[in-house]
C-alpha cells in the first residue's frame, strides 16, 4: 500500500464522545453560558481532534515548504525568482518574519526544500533544512502541466513524511510557504476547486499594479485552458496548476490529520494546499484550524470551501506561516479555558437562576 493511500485511510472524523465531554464541561464553567464564544468552540474542536479533555499543544512546529514556479517567467510577480533561495537562507539565519513571530509563540521553524531553483545542498547537509526536493521548480503552467502526476504524488507524500518525522516531538503543526509567484498557482487551484472565476480569486501577491494584476489573471486563465484540470481529481489539479511546496503543504496536513494532531493553516497558499488535502481526504478538514484571513482576494472563498472561519483578521499577506504562529497563543488559550477554568461545582459558585 502506498504511503498516500495508507495515510488517507487513517484519517477519521473528530471523536464525538470527546467533543461531547468537552462541551459538557465548557457549559458548566464559572461564566455566563459560552461567554468566551469561538474560543470555546475551538476548545471543543481540539478535544475532538486529540480525543482528550487535556489537548496537548505545547510542542509547536511551523513547517515552511519552499519551492519555485516556472510561471514566474510570465511576469506575474514583482520579485525575481532567486528571492526564494535567498529567503531560505534568511530563514536559516533567523532573520525573517516567521522567525521573529515563531519566537513569540514558542514554535520551532522547520524549512523544507520541496523544489527551489537553486542549490540548497549545503544547508541540507548541515541539517539546517530538510531536503524533500522533487525538482528545480515546478514547470510553467501557462504552457503545460506544472509537474507529472508521479511528481505530484511524490510532493504530497514528502509532506506526509515530514509530518510523520516531526510527530514524536510536535503537538501542534502550522503550515508555511516560500516561493516567488506561488500566489498564481494558488489562485488557479482555488478557482478550480471552488468554481469561482479566476478574477475573483486572484490578488496582487507581492504588490503588483493594476496592469500586473490583469496580466496575472490572463496567465491563470490561459493555464486553465491549456491544462483543463479536473476539479473532481485533486491530484490532477495539483499536477496541472500546482507547485511542489503546495503539494508538500497538502501532505503535511494529511499527515497531521492521520495522527489526530491539529494543524493551523496560514494564508492563501496554505489554503490552496488545504483544498488539495480536502480533495484527497475530506475528513482532513476536521483537523484544520484557519489561523487568519489574508488580504489575498481568493482566501475568503477558499476558507468558505473548507468550512473554516479564521481566528484573526490583521491584514496579513506575507505567508511563511506568520499568521499561523500568531494564532498559536489563541489555541493555547482555548486549551487553558477547557483545563484551568473551574466549573460552578468545583468553585462552589452559584449558577444562573432558571
Amino acid at each position: 500500500m502506498s504511503l498516500l493511500k495508507e495515510t488517507v485511510g487513517a484519517i477519521v472524523a473528530q471523536d464525538p464522545k470527546s467533543r461531547a465531554a468537552a462541551r459538557a464541561r465548557l457549559e458548566q464553567l464559572t461564566m455566563p453560558h459560552w461567554a468566551l464564544g469561538r474560543l470555546m468552540d475551538l476548545a471543543e474542536d481540539l478535544a475532538g481532534m486529540t480525543r482528550s479533555l487535556r489537548p496537548p499543544v505545547e510542542r509547536r512546529a511551523v513547517v515552511v515548504m519552499a519551492g519555485d514556479h516556472g510561471v514566474a517567467a510570465e511576469g506575474v510577480s514583482k520579485f525575481p525568482q532567486e528571492v526564494t533561495l535567498q529567503m531560505v537562507y534568511n530563514f536559516v539565519n533567523g532573520g525573517a518574519g516567521i522567525n521573529a513571530l515563531a519566537r513569540v509563540s514558542g514554535a520551532r521553524v522547520v524549512v523544507v526544500d520541496m523544489g527551489v531553483a537553486g542549490d540548497l545542498g549545503p544547508l541540507a547537509a548541515e541539517g539546517k533544512i530538510l531536503s524533500r526536493r522533487i525538482g528545480a521548480g515546478a514547470g510553467n503552467m501557462a504552457v503545460g502541466p506544472a509537474m507529472s502526476r508521479e511528481d505530484a504524488i511524490r510532493s504530497v507524500e514528502a509532506g506526509i513524511e515530514v509530518a510523520l518525522m516531526l510527530a514524536a516531538e510536535t503537538d501542534l503543526f502550522a503550515t508555511g510557504d516560500m516561493g516567488i509567484a506561488n500566489t498564481t498557482p494558488s489562485s488557479a487551484i482555488v478557482s478550480v476547486m471552488t468554481g469561482a472565476a479566476v478574477a475573483d480569486v486572484t490578488g496582487r501577491g507581492t504588490g503588483i499594479d493594476d496592469a500586473g494584476l490583469s496580466l496575472k489573471v490572463a496567465v491563470i486563465e490561459k493555464a486553465l485552458a491549456v491544462n483543463r484540470p479536473d476539479p473532481d481529481d485533486a491530484m490532477d489539479v495539483l499536477m496541472k496548476v500546482g507547485g511542489f511546496e503546495i503539494g508538500g503543504i497538502a501532505g503535511l496536513i494529511l499527515g497531521a490529520a492521520s495522527l489526530r494532531k491539529p494543524v493551523l493553516l496560514d494564508g492563501f497558499i496554505s489554503a490552496a494546499g488545504a483544498l488539495i488535502a480536502q480533495g484527497l481526504a475530506p475528513r482532513a478538514a476536521d483537523y484544520m484550524i484557519a489561523a487568519h484571513k489574508s488580504v489575498e482576494a481568493g482566501h475568503r472563498i477558499a476558507l468558505r470551501q473548507l468550512g473554516k472561519d479564521p481566528l484573526l483578521d490583521l491584514g496579513l499577506r506575507l505567508g511563511e506561516g506568520t499568521g499561523a504562529v500568531l494564532a498559536m497563543p489563541i489555541v493555547e488559550g482555548a486549551v487553558r479555558v477547557l483545563t484551568e477554568v473551574a466549573t460552578f461545582e468545583e468553585a462552589a459558585v452559584s449558577g444562573a437562576v432558571t
